[in-house]
């Protein structure tokens, strides 16, 4: 955060108001503002001159290049700690702290001070961010025991239909398209095309989508996937409903899948690979 905070202000002082050349005099008009000065702010007008051909140096170019990569980190976060702190970031400020410094004029601030108000901004930033998770989390647990209830109502009325398999897991599934012979082991590697989808209907991957089917070790994906694809021939085509505990869990996967899904799956067995 400290480290972060000090780019900051080099780069609100060079993006905004705030401008001075490398070792700048006492008489230089920005080397006098500051709270409770009347000196002006060094503004873009005091930069027009600065023209590429002044860039003839590796120093120079290293200067430019330091400053415009310092302005894009603060861009980034000068929204972030205007919403997170007292009142917005003030370039004049700024400004004058990076000059007073560079100019070695008495800092407004000691050096102790500076210290506690980077700390009590990292300190309130921190707590925001725990509030802020928290409150995700919350939402996401929400959110996982209204899928939990769904998941457990849909594959309980699932599994009295017609054509419907259930394994000892709790794994249902369904035939396509039929096939005979070689069936993967867990251990295989398996080449397969499919289609995710929620309880609702909503599509969260497909291999048809992306044009290519994809091969993965059938003991390196969800526990559902594992047994069911055993269950499969080369060639045949099934419908997998999985209950959450053999999907993703309580963890959920990402923004698309949340906690305690149960899962529908749509698997075409292309090939079987040791």
């Amino acid at each position: 955060m400290k480290k972060i905070m000090s780019t900051a202000v080099i780069a609100a002082a060079l993006t905004t108001q705030g401008f001075a050349a490398p070792g700048c005099g006492s008489s230089d008009p920005a080397c006098n503002i500051g709270a409770g000065t009347t000196g002006e702010v060094v503004n873009c007008k005091d930069i027009s001159n600065v023209t590429k051909e002044q860039l003839s140096t590796l120093g120079a170019k290293f200067s430019y290049a330091y400053g415009k990569m310092i302005a894009e980190q603060t861009k980034m976060m000068k929204a972030q700690l205007d919403s997170n702190i007292e009142g917005e970031l003030d370039s004049r400020l700024l400004a004058a702290g990076l000059l007073h410094s560079i100019c070695q004029k008495e800092s407004l601030l000691t050096d102790e001070e500076g210290k506690a108000v980077m700390m009590e901004v990292q300190t309130l930033m921190q707590a925001k961010m725990q509030a802020e998770q928290t409150k995700q989390m919350e939402a996401m647990q929400a959110k996982g025991a209204v899928a939990k209830e769904a998941g457990e109502a849909f594959l309980a009325e699932n599994k009295s239909k017609e054509g419907i398999t259930v394994t000892a897991s709790g794994l249902q599934y369904e035939i396509l398209q039929n096939a005979e012979g070689d069936k993967p082991k867990a251990t295989d590697t398996v080449e397969v095309h499919y289609k995710g989808t929620l309880l609702d209907g909503t599509e969260f991957d497909s291999s048809y989508k992306r044009g290519k089917p994809i091969k993965f070790p059938l003991n390196g994906v969800i526990k559902g996937w594992t047994e069911g694809v055993q269950l499969m021939a080369v060639g045949s085509k099934y419908k997998f409903y999985i209950p959450s505990e053999l999907a993703y869990g309580v963890r959920g996967a990402g923004a698309n899948i949340p906690p305690n899904s149960a899962l529908i799956f749509e698997v075409e067995l292309i090939s079987i690979g040791k």
